[in-house]
């Protein structure tokens, strides 16, 4: 878990409580491990959440196109948080419930993250983070 609590906007914690507890339900039926999710949880619970225009421009949040790098390999990836839904990760759409993106929700441009994969821990350093689309949520 994070030193400090992660800023969300009101509409994204709305959309990632409700994904949630739909998750939460499918998970108990297929009898799948991911920690990430209930970490997710937690992170809901103890999160700064705001109305949108007081979300700084710089924290990752839902809908706003990002560029990573890979600490470990000096890859840049581009990639935006989106619903299960809209994830395409061809599109470099990345569910916001995927262990990737609940890794990065709330972080600032700047920030090192660690994120645990099948492979082992990856760090990744958050190098911009954009205004949302327009037409986003």
């Amino acid at each position: 878990m994070r030193d400090h609590p992660i800023v969300i906007s009101e509409p994204d914690a709305r959309v990632l409580r409700g994904l949630l507890s739909a998750r939460a339900a499918q998970v108990r039926a297929q009898g799948h491990d991911q920690e990430h999710l209930v970490e997710l949880s937690l992170e809901l619970e103890r999160a700064q959440v705001l109305k949108p225009e007081q979300v700084a421009a710089d924290v990752v949040t839902m809908h706003k196109p990002l560029r990573i790098l890979d600490l470990s390999n000096g890859a840049r990836q581009e990639l935006m948080l989106v619903g299960p839904a809209e994830a395409n990760v061809s599109a470099r759409r990345i569910s916001v419930l995927a262990p990737l993106g609940t890794a990065l929700l709330g972080y600032r441009q700047g920030d090192e993250v660690e994120w645990l994969m099948p492979g082992g821990v990856r760090r990744i350093r958050i190098e911009s983070v954009q205004s949302a689309h327009v037409g986003a949520h």
